[in-house]
């Protein structure tokens, strides 16, 4: 995945950069489903300043002021888990996909590192 395309998949949400759930398990190429249960299954390790849930207000506001967000997911009515880079690097953990898969999230969380200073 390109830089660009990452980039477009991070958002300034509570003052922080983060990724949402539905663009990550893209990127792992896990089922969306997957990704939440083993977040929940490890709670612990995700505080708050790695991972947190959009509130349904938060998720309304994003909806209406992005057009990039996949169709489907704009209708769930469950809110996303928005992760910051120290998120994305944990769930990398926490996750069984494919090496492909991991290895290509290991450059996301890169990439995402790499957006956060330049733009800071």
């Amino acid at each position: 995945m390109q830089l660009e395309k990452i980039q477009t998949k991070i958002y300034e949400i509570r003052g922080q950069k983060v990724m949402l759930d539905f663009d990550l398990s893209s990127m792992y190429e896990v089922e969306n489903r997957v990704l939440k249960q083993a977040v929940k299954r490890n709670l612990d390790r995700f505080p708050n300043d790695f991972m947190f849930q959009l509130t349904k207000i938060e998720w309304q506001e994003l909806i209406t002021i992005c057009d990039n967000l996949p169709d489907g997911i704009k209708f769930s009515p469950a809110t996303p888990f928005a992760f910051t880079e120290q998120g994305v690097s944990m769930l990398s953990s926490k996750l069984k996909s494919k090496s492909f898969a991991s290895q290509h999230c290991h450059y996301a969380g890169l990439c995402f590192y790499a957006t956060i200073c330049f733009d800071s």
